[in-house]
């Protein structure tokens, strides 16, 4: 049996392979084989699953977080910024309107209270 490169009908191994060869062929593929399955178990296991849902939320919900995070950091300059000019001072024409209404609210929040 000469081994002058003729393939199988696959075109893979020689067709004059030794039976050593093969049963070496067929260990290897048998360990592949098992590797594949003992991964696929893994990947489905009840724990893997769950955990890699739990894994899913937890970044939706960071990501969530971190939007809410920056839409109040947003909402927050823009409130600072119709009090605070672009050098830091304060706008006092818009802040003591704001405290007089501020105060005439608490006034009236006592005022009720001290009826009842």
């Amino acid at each position: 049996m000469g081994e002058v490169g003729t393939r199988g009908r696959s075109g893979g191994d020689p067709v004059g392979r030794t039976t050593a060869e093969i049963e070496a062929s067929i260990a290897a593929t048998r360990k592949q084989l098992a590797a594949t399955l003992d991964e696929i178990a893994v990947r489905v296991h009840p724990s893997t699953v769950a955990a890699q849902a739990k894994a899913k939320a937890a970044a939706a919900v960071d990501r969530t977080a971190g939007r809410a995070y920056v839409a109040a950091n947003r909402g927050m300059e823009q409130v600072r910024a119709q009090f605070v000019d672009a050098k830091g001072n304060p706008r006092m024409e818009r802040i003591v309107p704001v405290a007089a209404v501020a105060a005439v609210a608490v006034v009236a929040v006592v005022a009720l209270r001290r009826r009842k």
